[in-house]
């Protein structure tokens, strides 16, 4: 049961850690475009800074989950 509980806590741990990287990651990606990609996603309706966003994501969470793990 011990080990149970330690492997939940490491595993909750690591998720967070994965996402506050993800997040930071996001946050460097939308200082270096020109524009604020969520505007430009979400106001403007611009496809292709949407699938910047989400190609960005998909790629940096792959790396992130092979370096946590």
């Amino acid at each position: 049961m011990d080990n149970l509980i330690a492997n939940a806590t490491v595993s909750v741990i690591f998720s967070l850690l994965g996402f506050v990287l993800l997040f930071v990651g996001y946050k460097v990606l939308d200082l270096l475009t020109p524009t604020k990609l969520s505007d430009s996603i979400f106001a403007q309706g611009n496809m292709a800074a949407a699938v910047l966003a989400g190609s960005f994501i998909i790629g940096l969470a792959l790396i992130i989950a092979q370096a946590v793990s």
